[in-house]
């Protein structure tokens, strides 16, 4: 149990930009160096964790943890990826006003930005790979962006027609 709390507070350490920024940490983690989930198993429960609320690390931490360990892996998870975030919050946060105009701090986050978008990016693309398979996958992930990127369809109805369609042609196939 204390290689879960460690692989999870590792991730929470060397993670910037939240939840969805720690997934290729995640993945790498989880899936290639512990082997506890399949890439298929961590999509899967990735797909879950996004219909329900709360952060996408903090959920997936809880997953995880509860599928490798119990309630007393799902509470070691959430820690690890929970502490490291939350003590540097509350350095940050002490001393904000000395740093917010601080050129060093501001050419680092700068820097940082991008990485978290590339990182993001990154994982989508792996997730595509591992589920984008078949025509209805395919036209779901079509019109969920469609309605996300053009629509600006609330990410709520987006979820649920998503599961109704996919609900639909799982039956049909």
């Amino acid at each position: 149990m204390l290689a879960l709390f460690l692989a999870f507070f590792r991730i929470g350490l060397f993670t910037f930009g939240g939840g969805f920024a720690m997934l290729p940490f995640i993945e790498r983690e989880v899936v290639e160096r512990k082997g506890w989930l399949s890439r298929e198993e961590l999509t899967d429960c990735l797909a879950l964790v996004q219909t329900i609320p709360g952060p996408v690390a903090v959920n997936t931490a809880i997953m995880v943890g509860r599928r490798m360990a119990g309630k007393v892996g799902a509470l070691l998870a959430t820690v690890g990826v929970v502490l490291p975030p939350f003590v540097v919050i509350l350095v940050i946060a002490s001393s904000y006003g000395h740093l917010q105009n601080n050129l060093w701090v501001n050419a680092f986050f700068a820097g940082v930005r991008p990485v978290v978008v590339g990182l993001i990016a990154a994982s989508a693309i792996k997730l595509g790979r591992s589920i984008l398979h078949s025509w209805s996958s395919w036209l779901i992930f079509s019109l969920v962006l469609l309605a996300l990127v053009i629509g600006g369809v609330n990410p709520v109805w987006v979820i649920m027609g998503a599961a109704i369609l996919g609900w639909g042609f799982a039956r049909l196939e």
